[in-house]
């Protein structure tokens, strides 16, 4: 949801009920939102309801690492309460969020991650399953959940949920909660391009491809001919980048600016260089709505199944 979750959206998901989840990069960047201003805006649009942020905490770059601390305090500051963080220890996180009664998830795709995690002090985890868009795991959600349930933390589900039914299925395996992405950007409230969300909905789960060259680990995207043309493993200089200590933020870096300038391009030129993120769940995709009525829908399935 990184290039997806514009202020609109994020502020549609919290006032419908669920937690709309903040990208920082996304917020300043994409959106062009003063940091703090935007948190702000976010919560005015949510009508007050609670929001949440997502830290991507690796830290081999001290730059990127200083700022993502400023944006966690800015966050507390402006009362953010929940917090999504991935790819670091947490628990720098965890202190800072934990001081002022917040809670702080951290995304898992196996079990050793998981581990870290806990032992990081994390809340609870979202367990990115096989169906997952974006960054997506190896693993099945039934199977992923059985690797961690023993750990004593609640597991959210992240991946599969592109209708209501699917949402109450996970519910009914087992997870605390579901994690939305592909989704909301078939939503009117997302200003994403209109051929992506129509891309999103017209797909089956055969058009979704997984690629190295946007981050160096596999993404879960659409099958369109710019990316048949790109290819989807990177070079071995490439491969030996992401694996290096020193190096790796360098290269994701490089990717990460490529495949937003890539996404610019793509809407300002009608197409010729469409990269979009999607998960599996698109075979049950079948139209753009808002954001409540999915909501809605996911909360009426529930209710049906539990019965």
């Amino acid at each position: 949801m990184y290039p997806c979750s514009n202020p609109e959206l994020v502020a549609a998901v919290s006032a419908a009920g669920g937690i709309g989840v903040v990208q920082p990069i996304s917020l300043t960047y994409v959106h062009k939102r003063d940091y703090r201003a935007g948190l702000r805006e976010i919560t005015q649009l949510a009508g007050g309801a609670p929001i949440g942020l997502n830290a991507l905490i690796e830290a081999s770059s001290k730059t990127y690492h200083e700022r993502m601390i400023k944006w966690v305090d800015i966050a507390l500051e402006e009362g953010v309460r929940f917090f999504v963080t991935s790819l670091g220890n947490p628990r720098w996180v965890v202190e800072r969020v934990s001081s002022v009664g917040g809670v702080v998830y951290h995304d898992i795709t196996e079990r050793k991650w998981a581990l870290k995690g806990r032992d990081g002090g994390v809340h609870g985890l979202i367990a990115v399953n096989n169906r997952a868009g974006g960054h997506t795991g190896a693993h099945s959600a039934h199977a992923l959940l059985e690797e961690v349930h023993d750990l004593g933390l609640p597991v959210v589900a992240a991946g599969g949920a592109g209708s209501a039914e699917p949402f109450a299925d996970l519910i009914s395996m087992g997870y605390a909660g579901v994690q939305v992405g592909t989704r909301l950007i078939a939503t009117h409230e997302c200003t994403a391009d209109d051929r992506y969300k129509q891309a999103i909905v017209q797909a089956a789960e055969s058009d979704i491809v997984l690629t190295e060259r946007l981050t160096g680990v596999p993404v879960s995207v659409l099958r369109t001919p710019y990316v048949e043309k790109l290819g989807t493993t990177v070079g071995p200089l490439a491969r030996a980048m992401f694996r290096g200590r020193k190096t790796k933020h360098w290269i994701r870096t490089f990717y990460a600016l490529r495949s937003l300038r890539q996404l610019k391009k793509s809407s300002e030129d009608g197409g010729d260089a469409d990269y979009w993120q999607a998960g599996k769940s698109v075979a049950t995709i079948t139209s753009i709505t808002s954001v409540a009525d999915i909501v809605k829908g996911c909360e009426d399935a529930w209710r049906r199944r539990a019965g």
